[in-house]
């Protein structure tokens, strides 16, 4: 396998990672398992506007304004300013300390400086994990010379998620962003779910929006690499081992050894699988991925309806 030219915006021992994918799609797992690698230091959601994980000027000296901030050349520069201090793991403490000053922050702020100056001693790259950098994947591997992979989970399976959870989304937060809908006009789809309570007509018009944009944008840009949930569950090891090579990473027997740890588990994990609180705050826990397959997703009228407004050959 040729090397993978350095970013110039990274280090010398490659370019960065971003994972990337609609939230609840399984990218704080990828993510932790290509880190497991010992070669990336982990950055939890840098894009999201909630604090924490994100609001961390010390990790991402930028202000966001919207869920699923869409970047592009034409807005760039502060961007582009912010983020190439970020994947070149220097920590911004003066920032930090300006606006974070709880114990909690400290910690963060502790955790993450600390993480961020040996990553740079040991020559190692930075891994995004952040779903709300989904529609801005194509500026990050081309402007950061990131190596993009983009988790895709089965519709079905994604809106059941959502509906377990209680989640919605406010599509206003697209809609409101005109170089977005300028790029990707048929983001204006989402018009039909504004102010919903359909959780699941919302979910499924998301999903399809989304993932038209990772089509559109994966098919002509390079370094961006589109990867079933369910395929990395089914076969992790596989799956994994072949991420490894396409990010570069050394798959060791080590790395192995830890990925098949974290993807054999037959802990059964909390109901909701997530962390709202403490310096992690991810959906990352132990599990058997091959049971995930097998969870409970939408009865059968639900799951029939997604599906429809989902697959192009239905819904036009």
């Amino acid at each position: 396998m040729m090397p993978l030219p350095a970013s110039p915006y990274g280090c010398a021992a490659g370019p960065p990672v971003l994972v990337t994918g609609l939230p609840r799609s399984g990218t704080s797992w990828v993510g932790r398992m290509l880190t497991a690698s010992g070669r990336l230091v982990y950055v939890n959601e840098p894009l999201n506007p909630q604090r924490p994980p994100g609001r961390s000027p010390g990790v991402l000296d930028a202000s966001v304004t919207h869920r699923f901030q869409y970047i592009c050349p034409d807005d760039e520069a502060p961007w582009l300013t912010a983020f190439s201090r970020t994947v070149a793991l220097r920590y911004g403490w003066p920032a930090e300390l300006r606006r974070n000053h709880r114990p909690g922050d400290l910690a963060r702020m502790a955790k993450y400086g600390t993480a961020f100056t040996l990553g740079r001693l040991l020559a190692r790259r930075a891994l995004l994990d952040d779903p709300f950098a989904l529609l801005s994947a194509e500026w990050f591997a081309g402007r950061l010379g990131c190596r993009v992979v983009v988790v895709v989970r089965d519709p079905v399976s994604f809106a059941g998620s959502w509906r377990r959870l209680g989640w919605s989304v406010d599509v206003r937060e697209l809609l409101s962003q005109p170089l977005l809908v300028r790029d990707h006009p048929y983001v204006a789809e989402l018009e039909s779910v504004v102010g919903g309570l359909d959780v699941i007509a919302g979910a499924a018009m998301l999903w399809r929006v989304a993932h038209q944009v990772v089509r559109t944008v994966a098919g002509r840009t390079g370094g961006i690499l589109v990867v079933r949930y369910e395929d990395l569950c089914a076969a992790p090891l596989d799956g994994f081992r072949d991420l490894y090579a396409w990010c570069g990473l050394p798959w060791t027997d080590r790395a192995a050894r830890r990925v098949a740890a974290a993807c054999t588990s037959r802990r059964a994990p909390a109901r909701s699988a997530f962390t709202w609180t403490g310096l992690s705050r991810t959906a990352f826990r132990p599990m058997d991925s091959r049971q995930a397959l097998a969870s409970p997703s939408l009865p059968a009228a639900d799951a029939t309806r997604v599906r429809a407004l989902t697959d192009p050959a239905v819904s036009g």
